[in-house]
C-alpha cells in the first residue's frame, strides 16, 4: 500500500508566490513518474506538471515559466513552486505518484487528497 500527501495549499494575492509538497509513504521500491493535476471549480482535471525519474519535466502551456517541479528521492517527496499566480491557477492540487512496490515490484498509481490554493486579492 502506497499513500500520497499533499501539503502547503492557502490563499495568495494575485502575483504572489506558492509552494506545495506531496510526499509518498508506504511500500516503495521507486517512483517512475509524479505528476501534479488541477481542477478548477466547474471544470475538468488537467494536468500540470510532471517528472520523471531521470528529472525530465514537462508542464502545460499556461505555467510554463511561472511553475517548477521538482522531487528529492530520499524523500519519495515531489515538489511545485508556483510563481506569478493569477486567478485562473485557482484550483485543488492532486499529486499522483507511479511506481513500484518492494518485494513484488507491483505497480502502484497512488493520488493525494488534493491541497486548496485559492488566487485572489
Amino acid at each position: 500500500q502506497v499513500q500520497v500527501m499533499e501539503s502547503g495549499g492557502g490563499l495568495v494575492q494575485p502575483g504572489g508566490s506558492l509552494g506545495l509538497s506531496c510526499t509518498a509513504s508506504g511500500n516503495i521500491f521507486k517512483i517512475n513518474v509524479w505528476n501534479w493535476y488541477r481542477r478548477a471549480p466547474g471544470k475538468q482535471r488537467e494536468l500540470v506538471a510532471t517528472i520523471s525519474s531521470i528529472n525530465i519535466t514537462s508542464y502545460r502551456d499556461s505555467v510554463k515559466g511561472r511553475f517548477t517541479i521538482s522531487r528529492d528521492n530520499a524523500k519519495n517527496t515531489v515538489y511545485l513552486q508556483m510563481n506569478s499566480l493569477n486567478p485562473e491557477d485557482t484550483a485543488v492540487y492532486h499529486c499522483n505518484a507511479i511506481g513500484q512496490m518492494t518485494s513484488t515490484l507491483a505497480s502502484f498509481n497512488a493520488w493525494g487528497q488534493g491541497t486548496q490554493v485559492t488566487v485572489s486579492s
